[in-house]
């Protein structure tokens, strides 16, 4: 019986633990090997309830900063102290862990479907679709996943919609954050842009210091603060706020910039071949 047992979602618990374990070990020496995590906030992690936990972060990568989550919070929980180190922490890891992803991009290859079987909460993007701009209604089954998943776990959820830095948050998280009441945990991370490609399982360049911050819980009325005053305080707990783009040094802006437009040449001339 306990071989067969199964998550909300339909997900035998132990293929997914055994999915962690092997996706772990395959990922580990890009945090602690071929580039450096340094991580701050373990404690954090130790003192939130076992459900009914959302973290919000922004986004730099498809993939290689939602596995980095997945060996720190593990990590965490078995003692290490802003530490990876020590790859026992895989053995017995948090199963009800779950993460806010694109259908599309979950659908795409065998890779992203093991990786969605492995925690993904999939859902259709009402604002893009296929790298063309589209306008969609939101599909309530969606958003009664992710009420089920915060049930059930931990939800990460990446509140911009895109790996593009200092774009808007998405209002559809504050909506959750007011309906659900989640504990919301806010986690900032950097390098990652820079030491993997745009999906984020190649790694473009070694020894690049990437880094996670895990922040305190924040402080939400639930029932009186607007949507406008949850989205505000999200941007500025995950460091997307307009106001940081005037402390950011001007080279790294123009070094983002032409990365990005280098991106953009390559997608126009993907598309006229």
């Amino acid at each position: 019986m306990g071989l067969f047992k199964k998550n909300p979602f339909g997900h035998i618990l132990f293929l997914k633990r055994w999915l962690i374990r092997i996706a772990g070990m395959m990922t580990h020496q890009r945090y602690k090997g071929f580039n450096t995590l340094e991580i701050e906030g373990s404690q954090v992690i130790r003192e939130l309830p076992e459900n009914n936990v959302l973290f919000v972060s922004n986004h730099q990568t498809y993939f290689a900063d939602v596995v980095a989550m997945f060996h720190v919070f593990n990590a965490s929980l078995k003692g290490r102290d802003d530490s990876i180190k020590n790859l026992g922490y895989l053995w017995n890891p948090k199963l009800n862990i779950y993460y806010v992803a694109a259908k599309e991009t979950m659908k795409k290859s065998l890779l992203t479907k093991i990786l969605a079987y492995a925690g993904s909460i999939s859902i259709e993007r009402t604002w893009r679709a296929d790298g063309q701009d589209v306008n969609r209604q939101v599909k309530f089954s969606d958003i009664s996943n992710i009420g089920k998943a915060l049930d059930d776990g931990w939800v990460i959820t990446f509140p911009q919609g895109t790996t593009t830095p200092w774009k808007p948050l998405r209002k559809g998280t504050a909506h959750i954050i007011k309906k659900y009441r989640p504990i919301v945990v806010p986690v900032v991370i950097d390098g990652f842009r820079r030491s993997f490609d745009k999906k984020g399982l190649r790694v473009k360049k070694k020894g690049i210091l990437q880094s996670m911050q895990i922040k305190e819980p924040l402080d939400i009325d639930y029932d009186n603060e607007s949507i406008a005053s949850i989205l505000e305080k999200l941007e500025y707990a995950i460091e997307q706020h307009p106001s940081f783009l005037k402390v950011i040094p001007q080279k790294e802006l123009l070094a983002y910039e032409e990365e990005n437009q280098k991106r953009r040449y390559s997608y126009k001339g993907k598309l006229e071949s």
